[in-house]
């Protein structure tokens, strides 16, 4: 089961290795024990070792072997369990104790005992090192010694539930540490689900007032409070329906559901403003009810049908993209299903049912959850809450008993009719002139469309906007990512690594000097490690991350900043990385430097899969290339992937050492024993398995001389050199080698500032010039595209597979209803325009295009054809009812208008402050907003024009036929010859 890290507690301080140990064990012990708190690990804690190290001196001195130092050990240390004796009193067990737990206890343990009795005990021979294994792993939190308490959740624990047991605990915690040992929260991931939840929470809430208001200034409140109604019900049953398919809330759903909110009420607007067009025809409310909605019932059916399969697409892009946006696709369905029957059911009993209502009534209706809303976020707590609610209703009582209220009321319901007839004056005298002498010049007006999507196509042709594949999303965190060649001492890599803590020092002096606010540093905390990377390791525990391998050892380290909340800080996380990456500089010898500062990746920008027989011509190649991309302005961190092992001393056992009766086995036990040590047994410590092992000292280990002076033990127990029996070669191998169908790879990575160029720009233009080129000089040499691009294969070929079925589906959702196999074509042509007006938005609001907005795009194809279809439903409805063609069009054009315009206008205001939201967050999320807003409002341009023009467009094509026949120059009649007179 994937663990998802939860929230990191930092345990930092003046303090020796074993201390933060302990007390990070307890730490850790007592955050696992906290109610749903299930998975807590402890890093940069090297687990335990006794560590007894044999001089070669020693060895000598009393004619040993670690093979019998070992034996000594395991004779000596143990606990047995013997059987037990029954007797008459009982029963009674029989154990042998001797088992040492600690390093002074095995000082005791006779190693030698000699012919006059003399005993040679462990601790004359050998060293006892009770401390850690030897591995080279520290990390340091602010510049003081830390050890890290990583959280995590798995299955369907609660984020948010953890992260505040995890606070409650360390806000207490504190209590009972030493002085100067300080327990800090990182990485909280429910710091930056909270800041995206408010952020699209405010979002939704300030979407909702703008359709309310909308809606009550074109439409009577009544029937807008009726019409958004609707937007609750179904976002309480789309809630409801949930866990049935594994969904939960989180950034993305709650996108799902903004994005949805001005799209739900396009029915129920259709429904709601045909029901009351009837009313003020006939005056009945209930017949009307019942009339109206029968009237665009199958409009509306279908209409809400084209949009859910175009959303469809969404749930079949392959890859880590399709996980995200299947979410999106499943709420956006459920929350049109259920709108839908809200529209056709419980929308035309309220209509049909009720009393008129007085202007104060109908002021109620949408003053009421206005200032519902807007209490409850102002409100910091529910009691708050409730006491605003409670004096809000006692002043509002007040001004109705005053009067003040009625006349309040009056003013709207005033200005509300003000607002109705200044739209039907506009429809009348301005709309209905310019439409019919549209339809006159039709053939112009539809040529006027085309020039304008052909300008859009243009726009992309050209290469004016620009296409990257996932915009950036912005995390709080800034991070680089050291790797050295394997093999580094770790004194070089710790080096490395305090440069790059004192490049982000600079960096915060810099920041605070031009951003700082209210004296709160904009670089929080820094977090050094050396030997592992725990941040690239959390990368790689995501859905996107998973297969991606994380090294450790003594050549890798990274150094991670933690930033401000983006809102505080009012500088993006990439100009961070970058400034940091020039204060930086360059590591020498280091082969790969990568500074990092997105949450969200869909793999490197730039991966250029080498493949080829020889692994030197792809060293070569990959060198090349490398030195290619550096050339391009904003290409940034580029390395490759691979990587030369570390050095080798390779043994082989000599002829002389056959005559001694030494085998290979034994020279590479004895040396295996010298070096890297063998394990005599182990201990249980508590909760720690500790390791015995018995091997040289440290000082004995740490030279190419210190193997040429050991000695080697023939079976006889003579000692002879090293250099007698063996011969031992420096080279060099490899750390790991890679390869995909059978042949070795080798990747070139890089980065890109994206406010210099983009990816798709640049491997353009790699793969045009200097790609091939480096190819054509090593044969068999091939390429791939990996990464980011890969991806964006996948999900743009999957997506593209789906969008076609989805307007195969849409054809003949339109086909059923209007009869017709060119109808729905004339419907459907409103999609290319739609994609007009989302490039158009995306040029307006300085945005590039990425898969966000082909994903907008594909969305839109289904909302636009609803307006159009109940038009053309209304076409014909007027010419089945005898109406001449061209009235029929214009008639029905016009009535058209105002839930066309509504429905268009509240899509938009819905999205409208999502595209005016600045902070950080929710960046990512605008294109596809972008895609389906401006795209809504164009196509309705485009519905009120294009449309009708086009349908005439179309009888003209149907009776072109008839036409010309009746044109067609008829032969002349023959007269007949006049009757000759018979003659007698």
């Amino acid at each position: 089961m994937l663990k998802r890290p939860v929230i990191d507690v930092a345990l930092s301080g003046p303090a020796d290795e074993r201390t933060l140990k302990v007390l990070g064990q307890r730490v850790r012990d007592e955050i696992a024990a906290l109610p749903g708190v299930t998975q807590v690990e402890l890093q940069y804690a090297r687990p335990y070792e006794i560590s007894i190290e044999v001089p070669e001196e020693s060895l000598r001195r009393h004619g040993l072997t670690f093979d019998q130092v070992v034996r000594a050990v395991r004779r000596s240390s143990l606990d047995l369990p013997g059987g037990s004796l029954k007797t008459a009193g009982g029963e009674i067990l029989l154990r042998t104790k001797g088992q040492a737990y600690r390093g002074q206890e095995f000082e005791d343990i006779v190693v030698l005992t000699r012919s006059d009795g003399t005993r040679v005990t462990l601790g004359e021979v050998a060293q006892i090192v009770d401390g850690f294994e030897d591995i080279d792993v520290y990390g340091r939190f602010d510049g003081a010694p830390a050890v890290l308490i990583e959280v995590s959740r798995v299955g369907d624990q609660d984020l948010i539930e953890i992260s505040d047991r995890v606070k409650a605990y360390v806000a207490t915690a504190q209590a009972w540490l030493p002085d100067g040992i300080e327990l800090t929260l990182w990485q909280d991931s429910s710091r930056v689900l909270r800041d995206r939840l408010s952020t699209l929470i405010r979002n939704g809430r300030s979407g909702f007032l703008l359709v309310l208001l909308l809606l009550a200034i074109f439409l009577r409140p009544r029937l807008a409070f009726w019409t958004t109604i609707g937007v609750p019900i179904a976002f309480l049953g789309a809630l409801w329906l949930m866990p049935a398919l594994d969904l939960s809330i989180n950034v993305i759903s709650l996108f799902a559901f903004i994005l949805v909110l001005g799209i739900l009420v396009d029915d129920a607007v259709v429904v709601g403003e045909n029901v009351h067009t009837q009313e003020q025809r006939t005056g009945e409310r209930l017949r009307s009810a019942i009339q109206g909605t029968q009237e665009v019932a199958i409009p509306v059916i279908f209409g809400v049908l084209t949009t859910v399969a175009a959303f469809v697409p969404m749930l079949l892009v392959p890859g880590p993209m399709g996980q995200v946006f299947s979410v999106i696709a499943w709420i956006v369905i459920l929350c049109l299903i259920l709108s839908l029957i809200e529209s056709q059911l419980v929308l035309p009993a309220h209509l049909g049912h009720g009393r008129s209502l007085g202007a104060v009534a109908e002021l109620s209706l949408i003053l009421v959850p206005i200032l519902l809303i807007l209490l409850f976020t102002l409100s910091p707590s529910g009691r708050v809450f409730l006491a605003l609610v409670a004096l809000t209703a006692i002043l509002l009582l007040l001004l109705y008993r005053t009067g003040e209220l009625t006349r309040i009321a009056g003013r709207f319901m005033g200005v509300q009719a003000a607002f109705a007839s200044a739209l039907e004056r506009f429809v009348q005298e301005k709309y209905r002139p310019l439409l019919a002498r549209a339809l006159e010049w039709r053939y112009l007006t539809v040529a006027a469309g085309v020039a304008l999507f052909l300008w859009a196509a243009g726009v992309i042709a050209s290469g004016r906007m620009h296409f990257s594949f996932f915009p950036p999303v912005e995390a709080d965190y800034v991070a680089a990512l050291l790797t050295m060649p394997q093999g580094t001492p770790v004194e070089i890599t710790g080096e490395a690594v305090r440069h790059l803590e004192g490049a982000a020092e600079k960096l915060r002096a810099e920041l605070d000097a031009k951003y700082a606010r209210g004296g709160q540093s904009q670089v929080r905390h820094v977090l050094a490690s050396v030997g592992q990377q725990p941040f690239r390791e959390r990368q790689s525990r995501t859905p996107q991350g998973l297969g991606r391998s994380v090294a450790g050892g003594a050549h890798v380290g990274e150094v991670v900043l933690e930033l401000p909340p983006g809102q505080e800080r009012g500088i993006s996380a990439g100009d961070i990385a970058q400034r940091w990456r020039e204060i930086a500089g360059a590591i020498p010898d280091a082969v790969e430097l990568v500074f990092v500062s997105d949450l969200f990746s869909a793999g490197e920008a730039i991966n250029i899969q080498l493949q080829g027989p020889r692994i030197d011509h792809l060293r070569q190649a990959a060198d090349q290339l490398k030195a290619e991309l550096a050339e391009y302005p904003g290409v940034v961190d580029i390395a490759d992937s691979f990587r030369a092992g570390k050095q080798e001393l390779k043994l082989a056992i000599l002829p002389t050492a056959e005559l001694l009766g030494l085998t290979l086995q034994d020279l590479a036990r004895q040396v295996r024993q010298a070096f890297y040590g063998e394990e005599a047994q182990r201990v249980q410590r508590a909760r720690d398995d500790v390791r015995v092992m018995v091997r040289y000292p440290q000082a004995q280990r740490r030279s190419l001389g210190d193997v040429e002076s050991m000695r080697v033990r023939t079976p006889d127990g003579t000692e002879v050199p090293f250099s007698t029996v063996a011969r031992a070669e420096l080279g060099r191998g490899f750390a790991a080698i890679r390869r995909s169908d059978r042949q070795r790879v080798v990747s070139v990575t890089a980065d890109v500032d994206r406010t210099q160029t983009t990816a798709n720009d640049v491997l353009a233009r790699l793969l045009a010039n200097q790609l091939p080129e480096i190819i054509a000089d090593y044969p068999g040499l091939s390429y791939s595209l990996e990464g980011e691009q890969r991806e964006q294969q996948r999900a743009l070929g999957g997506l593209l597979r789906a969008y076609l079925l989805a307007l195969v589906a849409i054809y003949a959702l339109l086909a059923v209803p209007l009869r017709s196999y060119f109808q729905p074509l004339l419907i459907m042509s409103v999609i290319p325009f739609g994609m007009v007006g989302a490039i158009g938005g995306h040029l307006l609001m300085g945005r590039s295009l990425s898969f966000l907005s082909v994903i907008g795009m594909v969305a839109l194809s289904g909302v636009v054809v609803n307006s159009s279809l109940v038009l053309v439903d209304f076409v014909n409805r007027r010419r089945a009812e005898g109406v001449a063609l061209d009235d029929a069009v214009r008639q029905a054009t016009v009535a058209r208008f105002r839930p066309i315009v509504l429905t268009s206008l509240s899509t938009f205001a819905g999205l409208t402050p999502l595209l005016l939201e600045r902070s950080l967050q929710a960046q990512f999320l605008i294109p596809m907003a972008i895609s389906l807003a401006f795209g809504v409002v164009f196509a309705a341009f485009i519905t009120l024009f294009i449309v009708p023009s086009g349908y005439l467009m179309l009888e003209d094509l149907r009776l072109l036929p008839q036409r010309l026949l009746r044109r067609r120059p008829q032969p002349a009649p023959v007269e007949e010859p006049e009757a000759i007179p018979r003659t007698r």
